[in-house]
């Protein structure tokens, strides 16, 4: 359902009367720390999910190389075969 009572939407523009647009006050030392503390937890999060990507790359590595060894031992293998068969 809409609502048929709409409160007006209020804006208020804070000019001079010269109509000069004053600039808004600087933000309190609490909302800067608060801004510096979620960009550290960003920061860091980044970093640990990173760290982890990495870990799982290099742990995979050896399992890899056991792939790569055992097809090529089946590779090598299966080329005996064919030369034995002659």
């Amino acid at each position: 359902m809409v609502d048929q009572q709409r409160r007006p939407m209020i804006v208020q523009l804070d000019m001079t009367p010269q109509g000069e647009f004053l600039s808004p006050p600087p933000a309190p030392l609490t909302a800067k720390l608060l801004r510096a503390a979620i960009m550290v937890a960003v920061v860091a999060g980044a970093l640990s999910l990173a760290a982890l990507a990495f870990w799982l790359a290099i742990s995979l590595i050896p399992v890899v190389i056991g792939a790569g060894l055992v097809a090529y031992g089946l590779f090598r293998y299966r080329l005996w075969q064919m030369q034995r068969g002659r």
